[in-house]
């Protein structure tokens, strides 16, 4: 029995490391309004190792996708990232407005400003090796540092 114990103490300890080489900072979620079924979440991610975010999950959402949103002449077009996000090892990967970001869809309630919502990030390392990020992110109306329209989207 105590072997079991500490084998599975083992196992958990590896999980915890292994998603401690993953950094997630800045995250937050737009607020939405009685009616809206969609927003995104915005945050930068730093994979020490290098890996792949491959999916998201959050209770408050019937589908999260990971998206990517850009210019196709002077057509705005999104769409979900096939075969996961790219996150070069060492290097911040920033989910914004108007480019990479987590799309919450079929959303459960209105996210007002100043609550939180659990998201969950799925990773892939570059030996297929899956881990979790667990989160609560704030809902603000704008993100960190106050920055509206298009000044959201300089670069």
């Amino acid at each position: 029995m105590k072997l079991k114990t500490l084998t599975l103490i083992a196992a958990l300890g590896c999980a915890t490391v292994h998603a401690q080489t993953i950094e997630v900072k800045d995250a937050w979620v737009r607020t939405s309004v009685p009616g809206q079924k969609a927003t995104g979440a915005f945050m930068k991610i730093t994979a020490r190792d290098g890996a792949k975010l491959v999916g998201a999950a959050s209770p408050l959402a019937g589908v999260a996708e990971v998206h990517e949103m850009k210019m196709d002449g002077d057509v705005m077009k999104m769409r979900a990232v096939t075969g996961g996000l790219d996150l070069p090892a060492g290097k911040s990967v920033e989910l914004k407005p108007g480019g990479y970001h987590v799309m919450l869809m079929d959303l459960k309630a209105p996210l007002a400003k100043d609550s939180t919502v659990p998201l969950t990030l799925l990773f892939k390392d570059a030996k297929g090796v899956e881990s979790r990020v667990e989160l609560k992110v704030p809902v603000a109306a704008l993100p960190p540092g106050g920055k509206t329209g298009m000044q959201a989207h300089a670069h």
